[in-house]
């Protein structure tokens, strides 16, 4: 899905080079994540927590202006010391030129308050960077502006920490914790109603990978619901055929349930002990050979069962409506002669 999504924004002149050389390249497990949200939401600890867990690159502002040596870092950065805005368009190049290194490509990234508006969102995605994961962080706004009151900042590991809500325990952190040059209260509020201005336009953007996180929780909370929702993979929107099978002991419901949901989503119910009476009932070559073994109540063999199974699978009804299948495999050996005939369940 990746390598499709980026063959269609990059339209290049040789598609299978193009293929082949992603192939090599990317990571498409890689983690590819942006964690957003207001002033003193959390952001910097919960994506330095999701680097350590997913050993992924963690990309800020901070990481862009003062630790990249990037071609463009030299023209942000005269901004800053004129004390002017950095276009979005910058912003964008700069992102797009370090996620383009070797490190983010194999890793994967954590993107830690990017985009802060719509423009930045559109230009990330036509630059190519689309997160599979965006989490917003949120929290009334009261709670942000004491907990702004209150940051520490620990300037050997970068990590944060409260003066109420997070204190390390470690003596020889607290003596070096410094305040950061932080916001006032009246500029935090600014910030606060400029965050909320901006933020409906990301959200449409995003809203079919974006997962809203209450921050106003004890620390371990947060990090946990994060790290569950990064994990889960999206489902494809494409159109897919159903190959569903069915496992359980004597008695657990399989045939209902397979009923059910061949019923519900007209794909093909099959059960394998009924196609192998079946095949001795119409008294076929291989029904011939399945007879004894049925008659005698013996488990027929394997290599007879896929004669007669796979056909039915690869038959034009199940290769056109999927399948819903119990009573095979029953066993690892029995699976693997699935996967050998290359019937796949997904």
């Amino acid at each position: 899905q990746n390598m499709l999504e980026e063959l269609l924004i990059h339209k290049p002149d040789d598609p299978i080079q193009y293929m082949i050389d992603h192939l090599k390249q990317n990571n498409d497990d890689a983690p590819r994540i942006c964690v957003l949200g207001p002033p003193a939401s959390g952001k910097t600890t919960v994506a330095m927590w999701l680097c350590k867990r997913l050993d992924a690159i963690r990309i800020s502002q901070e990481t862009l202006l003062f630790k990249e040596i990037l071609a463009l870092t030299k023209e942000a950065k005269a901004y800053k010391e004129r004390k002017q805005k950095i276009p979005n368009a910058l912003w964008a190049n700069l992102i797009q030129e370090r996620l383009s290194n070797v490190d983010c490509i194999k890793q994967g990234w954590i993107l830690e308050g990017f985009p802060e508006n719509q423009e930045q969102a559109w230009m990330l995605q036509s630059s190519g960077i689309i997160p599979r994961h965006v989490v917003v962080l949120y929290a009334p706004d009261t709670v942000l502006i004491e907990r702004n009151s209150g940051k520490r900042l620990d300037p050997f590991t970068e990590e944060v920490y409260h003066t109420t809500f997070d204190w390390p325990s470690d003596l020889l952190v607290q003596q070096r914790l410094v305040k950061p040059e932080d916001l006032s209260e009246q500029e935090i509020a600014k910030k606060l109603m400029e965050y909320h201005r901006n933020f409906p336009g990301v959200f449409r953007i995003y809203q079919k990978v974006l997962k809203s996180i209450n921050a106003d929780q004890p620390s371990m909370d947060v990090l946990s619901q994060v790290l569950t929702y990064v994990q889960t993979r999206h489902r494809s929107a494409a159109p897919f055929t159903p190959r569903i099978l069915f496992c359980g002991p004597p008695g657990s419901g399989k045939s209902l349930q397979a009923a059910l949901i061949a019923q519900k989503y007209d794909v093909v119910n099959i059960c394998c002990g009924q196609l192998l009476k079946e095949a001795v009932a119409d008294k076929t070559k291989l029904g011939e050979l399945v007879k004894p073994y049925i008659d005698s109540g013996y488990p027929v063999p394997d290599n007879l069962v896929m004669k007669i199974l796979a056909p039915r699978l690869n038959a034009l009804d199940c290769m056109t409506n999927g399948w819903v299948l119990y009573g095979f495999p029953r066993d690892v050996k029995q699976g693997e002669e699935l996967q050998k005939s290359h019937i796949i369940p997904n």
